[in-house]
């Protein structure tokens, strides 16, 4: 299996790649144009990405079968596109969760002691321990997180640690789940916002998050609150955290930019980032040696496993429901073309097959094949389907 690699990958991934009998191309400066150059120079069967884009006249440039996504977000991947050619679409979630979760309480901390205004102070020769003694405390404050998923899990355990109480919204969050965790469900982000002193972002990217911390969150959020966000930059507008940074006293620490450039280095002009009000880094929440180094083996493991089975792990782009309006179980002998014949029978009949699959009895004498069907079968496709060569049963077995 051919397998290019458009972006730094750790050496552990590459050799296990290469015993593992693959095919390995490795240029991490590929992007653009070039990507589609090298997507159909090289034909790989499988594109592996960290933020590299991967637009759809990459995805029609070569035979791709499966586009990973060495970490957890794959909005950098035109996901629609790729389903349209049946192309698999894998992530890692979850192995860079506790490299984000420290980050974020990095960032919270600095702002609240104004870490980088004192260094920079420092290296100007400026001493101003006055203005620098007036930091709150994280101790005894309230954390709000956005989102309860592997990083949000991981910053409960942090936040305890502090000393810190914990509310949080997120769309899966049960108050069962929240009891467990020790935690306070809210019923909406704008809840958070009113409650909390420190509030962290940590919602993958979607039409139902893109924007979630609008105009009305930020007023909503308490004067001189911290807000932090690892997850995505499009998921905040930019505009009305600026707005609140200057009027209510908000700190920022942001990792991530709606307009941040898409690969390792380059320009980077946006206002917000420039901000006195922001202490910015560079998306870098997943950059530590161990967080690559687990993505890395996820990586592989989705790879190996699809090499050897045809099974994509985390696939993000499988359909949740389908068209099928019923299943058809057809009892058979493990014959050659038996199902060729009973599906054959389905084609005439002018009906789409949604989904199949075929367990075998021990002995491998016999089967029941299951195919879901778009439209509920006649009486008279029955009878030709229970009349072919080796089949003992057909019948609808749901609907």
């Amino acid at each position: 299996m051919r397998v290019l690699i458009a972006d730094s990958f750790e050496r552990s991934g590459l050799d296990a790649l290469t015993a593992a009998g693959m095919d390995v191309t490795v240029d991490p400066q590929l992007s653009g144009t070039a990507l589609a150059e090298a997507v159909a120079a090289h034909r790989p069967d499988v594109l592996v990405v960290r933020s590299t884009k991967v637009p759809e006249d990459v995805l029609a440039a070569g035979p791709l079968k499966l586009v990973v996504r060495a970490g957890a977000g794959y909005n950098t991947i035109d996901v629609a596109a790729a389903s349209k050619r049946g192309i698999y679409v894998s992530n890692c979630p979850g192995k860079n969760s506790i490299a984000v979760a420290e980050l974020a309480f990095g960032l919270m901390l600095a702002l609240d002691r104004r870490i980088v205004d004192n260094v920079l102070d420092l290296r100007e020769g400026r001493w101003n321990k006055a203005a620098y003694s007036k930091a709150a405390g994280l101790y005894g404050r309230t954390l709000g997180l956005i989102g309860v998923g592997g990083i949000g899990s991981a910053m409960i355990s942090r936040a305890k640690g502090f000393g810190m109480k914990v509310v949080a919204w997120s769309p899966s969050l049960t108050p069962d789940r929240a009891d467990g965790l020790g935690i306070v469900a809210l019923p909406s982000a704008l809840a958070v916002a009113e409650m909390a002193d420190v509030v962290s972002i940590h919602v993958a990217l979607n039409d139902g998050t893109r924007g979630l911390c609008d105009g009305d969150f930020f007023a909503a959020l308490r004067p001189g609150a911290l807000f932090v966000n690892t997850s995505r930059g499009e998921v905040v507008d930019e505009t009305a955290l600026t707005r609140a940074i200057e009027e209510k006293g908000v700190r920022a620490g942001l990792d991530v930019f709606a307009d941040e450039p898409a690969g390792g280095s380059g320009e980077y002009h946006g206002a917000i980032g420039a901000h006195a009000g922001v202490y910015g880094t560079h998306h870098i929440g997943a950059s530590t040696d161990q967080a690559q180094e687990a993505i890395a083996a996820e990586a592989v493991r989705i790879i190996t496993v699809f090499a050897a089975t045809g099974v994509v792990p985390n696939a993000v782009n499988l359909a949740v429901t389908t068209p099928a309006v019923c299943a058809l179980s057809v009892r058979h002998l493990d014959r050659p073309g038996v199902l060729a014949a009973c599906l054959d029978a389905i084609s005439r009949a002018g009906i789409n097959v949604q989904g199949m699959s075929n367990t075998v009895f021990a002995g491998a004498e016999a089967a029941v094949a299951t195919i879901s069907l778009e439209v509920e079968p006649s009486d008279d496709l029955l009878a030709a389907i229970r009349a072919a060569d080796n089949v003992l049963d057909a019948s609808v077995v749901s609907a």
